[in-house]
């Protein structure tokens, strides 16, 4: 029904608005494709570990700039 309404509608856009339109699909074809081979891959705890090689002594000290706030 509605692949139906959708050549319908096609057939009375002129050139440049069914060009519009095939640039649309497309734009839509490739984010919701992409949406769905990410999906696949799922998350691993512990990928990251070691790769942080330097953190400040002072990294959980407030900062000087919100004194005035607390």
């Amino acid at each position: 029904m509605a692949q139906q309404s959708i050549a319908e509608i096609f057939s009375v856009l002129p050139p440049a608005q069914q060009q519009e339109l095939l640039d649309f699909a497309d734009y839509l074809i490739k984010k919701y494709s992409d949406t769905q081979s990410k999906s696949l891959h799922k998350r691993q705890a512990g990928t990251m570990k070691g790769l942080v090689q330097f953190m400040a002594e002072d990294f959980n000290a407030p900062l000087q700039d919100f004194n005035a706030y607390m």
